[in-house]
């Protein structure tokens, strides 16, 4: 089975949604399953992951409501205030969804030292009691804090969102490198080939640029714990659906037909529990 690991689905409201500035006036509006499933008919994808983009219970709630009319919907990563003092009850009352296998807040917006607050990591830890994962989303200054936070977790599974977010059109790969690699260390931690295009020169990017960065991805964590995510529709505003698999698939068109399963659904089932 092709599992795309990481996409977005929501109603835009300008209100609840400012991250989508002007620059990115391509995805100011709806979308819902019906855009993205003849997408994936068309390209052979036979499900999809469905992360949270706002950070509220609504948002959680609106995704297992999708998953609920669409089978093909196989896991949501949604939303829970992982600082709140009834953690571990609400955890306890998502339990009853068995399609929500984990969470994410949005840690690109905080500092570093937000994810290594005592409060944030007795939500981790909660977390992990409920057997839920955790998706880091992060830019190359959190992965530091992001080592730090792991290291206290080693039974924690753990996936690092858009390989972290390096600055591919600044070419910067050096802090961000060290960084990555020293996550890959831990065996209970997986990364998500995903979001890279959003993070090159929207109109001038081309493959040469993401070579880099997908090796040192490869290199660290093997073809046993990378996963393949489009960040449809956000991809949009630097590349189609289409574009962004063929680059990855590009990359990867040598392998043998075993690993490709692997990045291209199997690890991502394995993950999720699917």
């Amino acid at each position: 089975m092709k599992i795309d690991a990481h996409q977005h689905f929501w109603y835009y409201r300008p209100e609840t949604q400012g991250w989508i500035n002007e620059s990115m006036r391509i995805i100011q509006r709806n979308f819902l399953p019906e855009d993205l499933y003849p997408v994936l008919q068309k390209l052979g994808i036979e499900g999809c992951i469905a992360v949270q983009a706002d950070q509220s219970e609504e948002e959680t709630n609106f995704l297992v409501e999708l998953a609920q009319k669409n089978d093909w919907i196989k896991a949501v990563i949604g939303w829970v205030d992982l600082n709140a003092d009834d953690i571990d009850a609400q955890l306890s009352r998502y339990k009853q969804y068995r399609i929500i296998k984990g969470f994410r807040h949005i840690l690109q917006a905080e500092t570093p030292d937000f994810m290594l607050t005592e409060s944030f990591k007795r939500g981790i830890a909660c977390l992990e009691k409920h057997k839920y994962c955790y998706e880091i989303l992060i830019y190359p200054w959190h992965l530091k804090a992001a080592i730090q936070l792991v290291k206290q977790f080693p039974k924690m599974r753990f996936m690092i969102d858009h390989i972290a977010k390096p600055l591919i059109r600044k070419h910067e790969i050096n802090e961000w490198k060290e960084g990555i690699t020293t996550l890959a260390e831990f065996d209970n931690v997986y990364c998500k080939l995903s979001g890279i295009v959003t993070e090159a020169d929207w109109k001038y990017w081309k493959k040469t640029d993401f070579e880099p960065y997908i090796e040192t991805v490869k290199s660290a964590f093997g073809v046993d714990r990378i996963v393949f995510g489009s960040d449809w529709p956000v991809c949009l505003v630097a590349a189609g659906y289409d574009q962004v698999i063929d680059l990855a698939q590009h990359y990867f068109k040598e392998y043998t037909e075993s690993d490709k399963a692997k990045i291209f659904g199997l690890n991502a089932i394995e993950f999720y529990q699917i």
